[in-house]
C-alpha cells in the first residue's frame, strides 16, 4: 500500500483509469439488462417523492397518512384518467392535421423563399436560396415525420403497458407508505456523518428541481396555449402542450418555441413571427418572474454542463436519462463541495 502510495500521482490516476472505464461498462450493461425494471422503480420513486407534498398538506390538518395517500393516488389517477380522456385525443387528432398538411406548409415555405429571393435579385442582392431551401425543406418533412412517428409509437407503446402502470402505481403507493423506513435502511450503507450531509442535499436537490420546474412548466404550457387559442395559431393546443412539456427540461421551452415559430412561418411568414414574439415574451414573463421564486439557483450548474448532462443522460438512459440529468449532475457538484469542504476542515484541523 505504501509502496502503490509512492508512485507519481499521474500514475496512480493512469492505473485507475482503466478500472473505473471498466466498472462504467459494467454498470452501463447491467443497466441496459434492467432497463425496464429501473424505470418502474426510478418513476414510482419520483412520483412518491413528488406526491408526498400533497400527502404532508392532509398530515397537516390531521388526517392520517395511509388515508392520505389514498385521497392523493385517487385524486391524480382521476385527473390523468380525465386529461387521458379529454386532451390527449385532441392532441393527437392536431398531430395527424399537422402531419397532413405539413406537405402544404412546406409547399407555402418554398414560395415564400422563391418570393424573397425574387425580391432580392429586384434590389441587386444576388442570392440563391431556392435550391438550398428545398433540400433543408426536404429533411425536414422526413425528420419531423419520423419524428412524430415515433412519438406517436411510444405514446401508445406506454398506453399498452398496462402491467408496467400497475406496478408503478404500486409500487409508488408503498414507498408513500414505507418510504422513510427504505431511505433509512440505504443510508445506514453510509457513514453517519456523510449522512447528515448526503441526505439533505439528496431531498433539496430533487425537490427543488422536480416540483418547481414542473410547476414553471404547467405555467408556460397553459399560458402559451392560452394566447396560441386567443391569436387563433393553427394547431394551437398541439403546439401550447409541446411547449409545456419541453419546458420540463433546461433550454426546453426555447428550443420547442424555435421549431414551432419555424413551422408557422412555413405557413406565414409573419404568422411566424408573431408566434416567435408572443411566446418568447411568455416565455421571459415566466423565466424571470416566476422561475427564480420556484427554481432559485437551484442547479448551481454552469449552462453548459447543463447541456453536456442533458446528452449523456439521454445517451445512456434516453427520456429517463433526459429528466434525471440535471438533479444527478446538480446532486454531484454539491457532493464534491461537501468532500472537498469536510477535507479541508480535518487538514485545518
Amino acid at each position: 500500500m505504501k509502496t502503490l502510495l509512492q508512485l507519481p500521482k499521474w500514475l496512480l490516476y493512469g492505473l485507475a483509469l482503466p478500472l473505473i472505464t471498466l466498472n462504467g461498462w459494467l454498470l452501463l450493461v447491467i443497466f441496459q439488462y434492467f432497463k425496464s425494471l429501473i424505470t418502474i422503480i426510478v418513476t414510482a420513486t419520483l412520483l412518491s417523492f413528488i406526491l408526498d407534498y400533497p400527502v404532508k398538506l392532509l398530515q397537516k390538518i390531521r388526517i392520517k397518512r395511509a388515508i392520505s395517500i389514498l385521497i392523493v393516488l385517487l385524486f391524480v389517477l382521476s385527473a390523468l384518467a380525465i386529461i387521458g380522456i379529454t386532451l390527449v385525443p385532441l392532441v393527437i387528432e392536431q398531430l395527424n392535421q399537422l402531419l397532413e398538411k405539413l406537405p402544404s406548409w412546406l409547399s407555402s415555405g418554398r414560395e415564400q423563399l422563391q418570393y424573397l429571393e425574387a425580391w432580392a435579385n429586384n434590389r441587386n442582392f444576388p442570392i440563391n436560396i431556392s435550391n438550398l431551401g428545398a433540400e433543408l425543406l426536404g429533411r425536414l418533412s422526413n425528420q419531423l415525420q419520423q419524428f412524430s412517428g415515433q412519438i406517436l409509437g411510444s405514446l401508445f407503446l406506454a398506453i399498452s403497458s398496462v402491467l408496467d402502470i400497475l406496478l408503478t402505481t404500486v409500487l409508488t403507493f408503498y414507498l408513500l407508505l414505507q418510504g422513510q423506513e427504505i431511505w433509512d435502511d440505504l443510508f445506514q450503507l453510509f457513514p453517519p456523518d456523510l449522512t447528515i450531509k448526503i441526505r439533505p442535499a439528496l431531498g433539496q436537490t430533487f425537490h427543488n428541481y422536480f416540483v418547481g420546474q414542473i410547476t414553471v412548466a404547467t405555467i408556460m404550457g397553459l399560458a402559451i396555449t392560452t394566447a396560441f387559442l386567443i391569436l387563433q395559431i393553427p394547431f394551437g393546443l398541439l403546439f401550447g402542450v409541446g411547449v409545456g412539456v419541453m419546458a420540463i427540461f433546461p433550454f426546453g421551452a426555447a428550443l420547442s418555441i424555435a421549431i414551432i415559430s419555424f413551422l408557422v412561418a412555413l405557413k406565414s411568414i409573419w404568422l411566424g413571427i408573431k408566434v416567435l414574439v408572443v411566446a418568447v415574451i411568455i416565455e421571459q414573463i415566466v423565466e424571470n418572474a416566476v422561475a427564480p421564486r420556484l427554481l432559485g439557483e437551484f442547479t448551481g450548474l454552469n449552462p453548459a454542463w447543463i447541456l453536456f448532462s442533458l446528452l449523456v443522460g439521454a445517451k445512456v438512459a434516453g427520456f429517463l436519462g433526459l429528466i434525471l440529468a440535471v438533479p444527478l449532475a446538480s446532486l454531484i457538484k454539491k457532493l464534491v463541495t461537501i468532500y472537498h469542504n469536510s477535507n479541508t476542515d480535518s487538514i485545518e484541523i
